[in-house]
């Protein structure tokens, strides 16, 4: 598995460096309580964006780990890649990779490499419609150890608006649609504003799996208050 993301992530980094300028993101949220029950809760996540006239990227990375009572509760590890060719100011075709490595999840680890088309239906300064959708290769390994790969449809729809100059909502669509899978995956949330760099985000994630082993769950949902640090 780690050579089929090495061999991803060979296709898109030489074309990323193209990007003329980057821009990084980076968020945390962290949860401790004692006493009675002792729970440790963290996530964080980073993201690296990079365009010019013809090229746009997009990287990021995610982790997430929950204890209870010394007893893990969840571990998730993500990565993320897109790179994409630019027709026009709103519409390219774009190469895109991710992989995830989950200990609580239906699948112990996967990798999904795809390329489209990705159209802006809107794009102003306050809102953005953007639609991605092309075919892929899904390969993972389930918990009980057998694996699986093969053709898949990914579909992608990412929506945001700027209510005022310090709240933005966003809404993001998933799906990697396989005869022997689909998973589906949508965040959403607000981000308020605290100064120039520092935000406050509440998301609510959900992630579903049409078909799973017995006694694992279809569809988790992750909850989070995350501290958001991006520059200027």
């Amino acid at each position: 598995m780690n050579k089929t993301l090495a061999a991803m992530a060979c296709m898109l980094l030489p074309v990323a460096a193209t990007a003329a300028e980057w821009k990084p993101a980076a968020e945390l949220g962290l949860v401790v309580t004692t006493g009675n029950s002792d729970t440790t809760n963290i996530n964080g996540k980073f993201a690296l964006h990079g365009e010019d006239e013809k090229w746009i990227h997009d990287f990021g990375a995610l982790y997430l780990r929950g204890e209870t009572d010394d007893e893990t509760t969840a571990n998730r590890f993500e990565l993320s890649g897109r790179s994409g060719y630019k027709f026009s100011e709103r519409s390219y075709v774009f190469g895109s990779l991710r992989y995830e490595d989950d200990d609580f999840a239906a699948f112990e680890n996967q990798a999904i490499f795809a390329v489209g088309y990705g159209y802006f239906a809107i794009k102003s300064e306050l809102t953005s419609l953007l639609f991605e959708i092309g075919p892929g290769w899904r390969r993972a390994e389930l918990v009980d150890g057998t694996e699986e790969s093969g053709v898949i449809l990914r579909g992608l729809a990412d929506f945001k608006h700027q209510f005022t100059e310090s709240t933005s909502f966003f809404e993001t669509l998933l799906v990697e649609a396989g005869s022997d899978n689909t998973f589906v995956q949508n965040d959403i949330g607000i981000a308020v504003a605290i100064n120039k760099t520092l935000a406050l985000k509440a998301s609510l994630q959900a992630r579903h799996n049409t078909d799973v082993l017995d006694g694992i769950d279809k569809t988790d949902t992750l909850t989070t208050v995350n501290l958001v640090w991006s520059p200027e």
